[in-house]
């Protein structure tokens, strides 16, 4: 409580610097603790003295770490004795110990700089294409069966009414009266099945397996689009037609949220999608503006904070006035950009606070 309150404490401008001192300092100690387990490794005489006869149960019992954080220092371990420089990229922040296991069985002497060199600052799903084009899988059968129906959880058994209050007994009724029979506790729920989420994985370049669950409705519609396109698709490739849906699907999509068209018309500052039509004065953003900007922003939060740095968000993305609606902001490719939720909120609680600090 002590550590949370005087974090609380601190001005904004403390706090970020003090997360940034203790990442570092967090990176540098892990990368101590990796090259340390290291040299323990080489020497398993040490930690068999003491009882224990994997290097595994040596980091869980005495060190206290959780059983994935052991995988990962262990091989994050055995790869910085075969390639050292892996401990300075750690160090640095440039690899991390997700990336170093996944990594690692791919790594050989001749190849090791050159992919450390790639694999630096990449995202999970990066790393995952990464190790694709390492050690490309073949494509994944393509397979449609149904999956068993989910547990149904049983209704709780209601205990009976009990009377609003119990009779009196005389003391000899009650030497007589024999105990009324104990209702038994309704047993318990059994847990709730875990949902696993959709899989999308690299399986080698410009390859990937997909996996998730239809409804009955989405599976007769895959079955009825098999026996239409048994022409164009005479096996009937189930991801064959996924790709050709999910191009229609993004084409009505991007048709409605940024006015994308094959034919657009052209746009000058200041008019509506069509050249001789004036902005009006209204919320509405014409789709030639909607195009326009969307291409500007390259379909990416437009936000940049005072270091230069540009927010990487794309999903819930919304169009934002540069200058406020309210205070005559027009809907013109100059005063729209592409905002992410987060950021168009906090743009628009800033204009709020200056309007506030403002005097009249």
């Amino acid at each position: 409580m002590n550590i949370l309150t005087l974090a609380s404490g601190l001005s904004d401008h403390d706090l970020l610097a003090r997360l940034g001192v203790l990442a570092g300092k967090e990176r540098e100690t892990t990368a101590e603790l990796v090259a340390h387990l290291a040299a323990l490794d080489a020497r398993p005489s040490v930690y068999a003295m003491l009882g224990f006869g994997s290097l595994f149960r040596y980091c869980t019992d005495v060190l206290r770490l959780s059983e994935d954080a052991t995988c990962n220092r262990t091989k994050a371990a055995r790869a910085c004795r075969r390639f050292p420089l892996i401990l300075d990229r750690l160090a640095a922040g440039t690899l991390s110990l997700t990336a170093i296991r996944l990594l690692y069985p791919h790594l050989t002497v001749e190849n090791h700089e050159r992919v450390l060199a790639r694999a630096e600052n990449l995202s999970r799903s990066g790393l995952e294409e990464l190790v694709a084009e390492l050690a490309p899988r073949p494509d994944v059968p393509s397979t449609i069966r149904k999956l068993p129906a989910p547990a149904t959880l049983p209704s709780p058994i209601a205990p009976p009414a009990l009377p609003l209050a119990p009779p009196l007994l005389t003391s000899a009724q009650t030497e007589v009266a024999s105990p009324e029979p104990s209702v038994p506790a309704p047993p318990p729920a059994p847990p709730a099945p875990p949902v696993r989420r959709p899989i999308i994985e690299a399986t080698a370049p410009e390859r990937y397996r997909v996996q998730f669950t239809l409804g009955k409705e989405g599976h007769d519609r895959l079955r009825r689009l098999q026996a239409l396109l048994r022409r164009e698709i005479p096996d009937g490739d189930p991801g064959a037609i996924v790709e050709r849906a999910l191009a229609l699907l993004l084409d009505k999509v991007e048709k409605a949220k940024l006015g994308a068209a094959r034919n657009p018309r052209p746009i000058r500052p200041g008019t509506d999608r069509l050249v001789r039509t004036p902005i009006v004065d209204s919320r509405h953003i014409p789709n030639g503006v909607r195009r326009e900007v969307s291409g500007q922003d390259g379909a990416q939060c437009g936000f940049v904070a005072p270091d230069g740095r540009r927010c990487t968000e794309r999903s819930f993305l919304e169009f934002h006035h540069k200058r406020p609606y309210a205070s005559g902001g027009p809907p013109t490719v100059e005063n729209i950009s592409l905002r992410c939720r987060r950021h168009n909120q906090y743009e628009a609680d800033l204009e709020t606070r200056t309007k506030r600090a403002t005097p009249p």
